[in-house]
């Protein structure tokens, strides 16, 4: 069998690109398997030192088969880099396993990914394979189907990624035309419309809303875990991470590994709602939280005009 190469993107943060590589060298496959890193270019001179220590323990870097680093000279920006880096080697490869420099991944995170790839190589119905899962306290089979596309450690083909689609005002326009906003939105618990509305107003940078956008228009599934094989460690440092949405989805990776059999690729609408009904959820935590935070900033500033 040949193992799907693992294409990793880092930045400026040396202690969590060393989290995270730790993990995946723990991987029962990482030995197999070819790691080509992508390092994106300062955004100025204060990045560059961070930048620059990020790659020193990149090249130091051993416990796979091969490891390729593209060290960027200019700052491309997230999207714009896993949209070339994922582009680059899936076109090479044929597939490819996606991740970015704040998760911690499960010694099974690889085994998994690549059965799946196998299993559903040729299954034009499945574009993606999420390794990881929110913390849903709910019994769910060993994999099952979703119409959405997780960020946070996946993997994909090129007959899939082909078909995706950067033209956020495309998308929109195709999501709005179908009358799509309640599904698109998982039955209006979370604001991915509003998200690619921003993408389309210069407002967000995300590759991965119009990823979720292109398989969704295309009716295409992708394969998720009963338990996450990874685990965001991000924090405010990222240049996309909102601290409270890291912590709404913290997760304990699986101690054991993932059995991938093949089934029809069909969504279980009891599926999607347990997804709907945790967004849900979840952003009534965040809104609490950010109602408390506002309250206790106007407290501190009232107490700072009574005093002063």
């Amino acid at each position: 069998m040949k193992y799907a190469p693992i294409v990793l993107f880092v930045y400026n943060r040396p202690e969590h690109t060393a989290r995270t590589v730790e993990a995946l060298r723990r991987n029962e496959l990482a030995e197999k398997s070819e790691l080509h890193i992508f390092s994106d270019g300062p955004k100025n001179s204060d990045d560059r030192n961070q930048v620059s220590a990020v790659r020193a323990y990149l090249e130091k870097i051993t416990g796979f088969e091969r490891v390729f680093l593209n060290a960027g000279e200019v700052n491309a920006g997230l999207a714009n880099s896993i949209i070339a880096g994922v582009t680059e080697v899936c076109g090479r490869y044929g597939s490819v396993i996606v991740l970015e420099d704040d998760l911690v991944t499960s010694p099974y995170f690889l085994r998994y990914m690549n059965d799946a790839l196998e299993t559903y190589a040729e299954d034009t119905r499945v574009g993606a394979i999420s390794g990881n899962l929110y913390p849903l306290e709910v019994d769910l089979p060993e994999t099952y189907f979703i119409r959405h596309a997780n960020s946070w450690g996946w993997g994909t083909w090129q007959r899939a990624w082909k078909l995706f689609n950067p033209d956020a005002r495309a998308l929109l326009r195709e999501l709005e035309r179908l009358g799509a906003d309640y599904e698109f939105d998982f039955y209006g618990s979370y604001p991915y419309m509003e998200t690619l509305r921003k993408q389309t107003a210069g407002e967000a940078d995300s590759w991965a809303i119009r990823w979720y956008a292109t398989l969704f228009l295309r009716n295409m599934l992708s394969l998720y875990p009963r338990q996450s094989l990874t685990c965001h460690i991000g924090d405010q440092s990222g240049t996309h991470c909102r601290n409270m949405i890291g912590k709404l989805h913290e997760v304990a990776v699986s101690g054991t590994p993932v059995q991938v059999k093949r089934q029809a690729a069909i969504e279980n609408p009891v599926h999607r709602r347990i997804f709907a009904e945790y967004y849900g959820v979840g952003r009534k935590k965040i809104a609490m939280a950010e109602l408390r935070r506002r309250h206790s900033a106007s407290v501190s500033g009232s107490r700072k005009e009574k005093y002063t």
